[in-house]
């Protein structure tokens, strides 16, 4: 198998990166534009509103709404706790009193004289945004958050799941065409981010979690792998937010595919390092990549330079090239021939096609814009 770089698709021993790191809503900075900082400092924070819970003081202490006022033993933008008596009732004769206490720790948001409920939040919720990446604060965007640039090796691939983890990087297979099996993942890998080489299933994926592997990158996974790891069919639109214990990118596609040897090289050269990937994928506008980020020191910038990103070739019949989008979502094809005219696509628009021919020996066109290059 050979090498894969695309127009878009990035494998760099050298890059400088500028990384934003925003909040979801405005909030803290909590760093200064030239501190350096590690994956794991808070660079900026905020909180997000509790749920709201309503509590029917009318209906529980069985009065009318005009009564909820002289029944009340907390007021609005109090802090209370669960179990705290909210409001009780005078009895009879001063007997018999019926209370309403608090289902939750939490403030009382408002009291209304019309309906008798009281509406109590739920405590903050505490967000932190961390700098996921070594590097230096570049830029301040106030209440929002922060640019942090680094030097580093990077890495795009081409499909992922799972979002933002970092840890040691462990180049686990002998070579790129080595399958990354279950027996190759070990109690030595836990916290670690593995490289495999041409394919992993889904038990592996499953011991991975069991060890506590943090991430994985390799070079294809078979969709239906995926599926059974997962539980369900994933489209390859929009991923990353997958809850599923671990981080996986593919760098060349579905099935089993060997990893690109430039690829593979670059990733064991860096084996030890601390590197940060993240899954995320999104293949249709605006376009999301899955990375991989290995930050560099002071040596290693003198050793490589910067911007030392790949050349990618041109065209021609006879070359491989990698489909990327569906309904051949990384399926790998030769170009057979490279017609100059434009043709109607289903979309009725026309466009420059590429004719490829599939392993079974059946041809088809393909708009040029769905195609990635793959060196040979």
């Amino acid at each position: 198998m050979g090498q894969a770089y695309t127009p878009g698709l990035k494998v760099s021993r050298s890059e400088e990166i500028l990384k934003e790191r925003i909040l979801p809503l405005k909030g803290k900075i909590n760093v200064k534009k030239g501190d350096m900082v590690d994956s794991e400092t808070v660079v900026a924070s905020t909180e997000l509103p509790g749920n709201v819970e309503l509590v029917n003081i009318v209906n529980k202490l069985n009065i009318t709404p005009d009564e909820v006022n002289e029944c009340l033993k907390v007021k609005p933008n109090e802090t209370i706790k669960k179990g705290q008596k909210l409001a009780e009732n005078n009895g009879i004769f001063g007997f018999f009193k019926s209370s309403c206490l608090s289902p939750i720790d939490g403030i009382v948001e408002s009291v209304s004289e019309i309906t008798g409920q009281m509406v109590l939040r739920h405590p903050p919720i505490p967000i932190e945004v961390k700098a996921y990446v070594n590097g230096i604060i570049d830029e301040i965007l106030p209440e929002q958050g922060v640019i942090i640039k680094l030097n580093a090796a990077f890495i795009q691939g081409i499909f992922g799941i799972g979002g933002e983890t970092v840890g040691e990087l462990a180049v686990v297979s002998k070579n790129i065409s080595d399958e990354l099996t279950e027996d190759l993942i070990v109690e030595e890998h836990k916290g670690k981010i593995i490289v495999g080489g041409s394919y992993i299933n889904s038990k592996a994926l499953h011991k991975a979690i069991k060890v506590g592997v943090k991430g994985i990158i390799v070079g294809g996974i078979d969709a239906q792998d995926l599926k059974e790891f997962l539980g369900y069919d994933i489209g390859v639109a929009i991923t990353g937010s997958e809850d599923v214990g671990i981080t996986l990118i593919t760098t060349e596609g579905f099935g089993k595919i060997n990893m690109a040897q430039k690829t593979f090289d670059l990733l064991s050269s860096y084996s030890g390092e601390k590197t940060s990937i993240n899954g995320a994928t999104q293949i249709r506008a605006g376009v999301i990549r899955p990375e991989i980020i290995i930050p560099l020191n002071e040596e290693d910038i003198k050793k490589t330079g910067s911007n030392e990103s790949e050349n990618v070739q041109g065209l021609a019949p006879g070359q491989l090239i990698r489909i990327i989008r569906e309904p051949d979502f990384g399926q790998v094809v030769k170009i057979k021939s490279l017609p100059v005219e434009l043709h109607k696509v289903e979309s009725e628009t026309k466009v420059r096609v590429v004719e490829v021919e599939y392993p079974d020996g059946k041809t088809r066109l393909v708009p040029r814009a769905n195609i990635e290059i793959i060196e040979l």
